[in-house]
C-alpha cells in the first residue's frame, strides 16, 4: 500500500535536501544583511571587533530564520518533485501503480516532524540565542547607540514609584519581564516635575526598584554623569513589563502557557501570547499543508510544458496563503475572533483547498 520501504527513503531524502537547501540558502542571504547593518552599527557606534559582530549575527539568525521554515518548505517541495518529474521518476512511479498519495507522504511525514522539531527544539533556542544576542548589543555598543539611537518608535510604558512617575522603553525585554536592554527612563518627581533622563544598557527589575548598569544621567545644567549601577524605583510586576515592553516571539514555546497564565491573573490581555502560541501548535500542520500546496503546482510532466506559469502561480498562491494568514492573525490580536480561530482558519483552508486541487488534478 505505501510503497517500497527503499522508494519512500530516497523521495524523503530528496524532499529534506531540497528544503535544507532553500533554507539554508535563506539563512545565508539574511546572515549577511544583518552582518552588513551590524558592521554600519559598529561603525556609528564605536569599533567593534569582527569576530563578535559575526557572532552577534549567528545568535540573531534563528529568530529571524524561524518564520522561513514554511516557505522553505513550499519552494524545497516544488523543487523536488520538478527534479522527480525531470528525471521522469515520478513517470516511472506512475506506471508502478503508485498514487500521488503514495510518494507524496514521504514529503508529508518530512514536513510534519520539521514542524515538531521546529517547535520544540528550534523554537526554544532562538528564543535563547535572541535573548544573549540582545546582552551582547548593549554591552558591545553602550551608551552611545542609547544616546544616538531614535527613540521616538518603539513601545513606552509609564510606571509608579516613590520617588515619583517615570516612562521607560527598551529595545528588548526578556527572563520573562525581569531583564531589558537598551533602557531609557525620564523620571519625573512627586509634582510631576522632570528630573533627570537615565540611559542605561542593561536593567534588572528587583522587588520595587529597576537597577540600571552602566547606566548615563542627565539632567538640567549639567554635564552627563555616569553610574556603574542606578536604582529606580517602581511599582511594576514582572508581568506587566513584558505585556508593554516585550514580544510575544521572544518568548520560548515552553514559557508561553506560564506567561498567558500570569498575563490574565494581572488583569492584562494575554491575545498576543495566545496568538503566538496556537502558531506555534499548528507550525507542523502548516509545514504539511506548503508540501501540499507545493505539489499542486510541479507534478505536471516537463513535456507538457507550461512549468514556469505554475511555478509562478504556486508562488503567488503561496504568497496569498501568508497574506490571509497574517490579516487572519491581526483580527485575532484585535480581539474580533478568538486566537484558536485566528490561527487554524488559514491552516485548515489551505488544506482542504489543496486536496481539492490534487484530488481534480489526479482524479478528475
Amino acid at each position: 500500500m505505501f510503497g517500497p520501504k527503499t522508494l519512500r527513503r530516497y523521495i524523503a531524502t530528496r524532499f529534506m535536501l531540497t528544503i535544507f537547501g532553500t533554507f539554508l540558502l535563506c539563512s545565508v542571504l539574511i546572515f549577511m544583511i544583518d552582518f552588513v547593518e551590524l558592521l554600519r552599527q559598529s561603525g556609528k557606534y564605536g569599533s567593534v571587533p569582527a569576530s563578535l559582530l559575526v557572532w552577534m549575527t549567528l545568535l540573531r539568525l534563528p529568530a529571524y530564520t524561524e518564520i522561513l521554515m514554511a516557505f522553505a518548505v513550499q519552494v524545497g517541495t516544488v523543487a523536488a518533485l520538478l527534479m522527480l518529474s525531470r528525471k521522469s521518476e515520478l513517470a516511472v512511479m506512475r506506471a508502478a501503480g503508485l498514487s500521488v498519495w503514495q510518494f507524496l507522504r514521504p514529503g508529508m511525514m518530512v514536513g510534519l516532524c520539521l514542524g515538531v522539531f521546529a517547535v520544540l527544539v528550534f523554537n526554544p533556542v532562538a528564543a535563547k540565542s535572541r535573548a544573549e544576542a540582545e546582552r551582547l548589543y548593549a554591552k558591545a555598543f553602550g551608551q552611545e547607540a542609547n544616546f544616538l539611537r531614535n527613540h521616538n518608535v518603539g513601545n513606552w510604558l509609564r510606571q509608579d514609584g516613590p520617588d515619583g512617575a517615570s516612562v521607560l522603553t527598551a529595545g528588548a525585554v526578556t527572563n520573562k519581564g525581569l531583564s531589558a536592554t537598551t533602557v531609557v527612563i525620564y523620571q519625573f518627581d512627586a509634582q510631576s516635575h522632570f528630573v533627570e533622563r537615565i540611559d542605561g544598557a542593561n536593567a534588572q527589575l528587583h522587588d520595587g526598584y529597576w537597577q540600571l548598569q552602566d547606566a548615563w544621567v542627565t539632567r538640567f545644567g549639567r554635564p552627563p554623569e555616569r553610574f556603574e549601577r542606578y536604582i529606580v524605583s517602581t511599582y511594576l510586576t514582572p508581568e506587566r513589563v513584558q505585556e508593554a515592553l516585550g514580544t510575544a516571539i521572544s518568548v520560548s514555546m515552553f514559557d508561553l502557557p506560564g506567561l498567558i497564565d500570569a498575563a490574565e491573573r494581572a488583569g492584562l490581555t494575554a491575545t498576543p501570547y495566545r496568538i503566538q502560541y496556537q502558531l506555534l501548535l499548528s507550525r507542523p500542520l502548516l509545514l504539511v499543508v506548503m508540501v501540499l500546496l507545493g505539489a499542486t503546482v510541479s507534478l505536471r510532466s516537463f513535456r507538457s510544458g507550461k512549468i514556469q506559469t505554475m511555478v509562478v502561480s504556486g508562488m503567488l498562491g503561496g504568497f496569498g496563503f501568508f497574506l490571509i494568514s497574517e490579516v487572519s492573525r491581526q483580527i485575532g490580536v484585535a480581539g474580533i475572533v478568538s486566537p484558536w480561530v485566528a490561527v487554524w482558519t488559514p491552516v485548515i483552508l489551505g488544506c482542504c483547498l489543496s486536496l481539492a486541487v490534487l484530488l481534480h488534478q489526479e482524479d478528475g
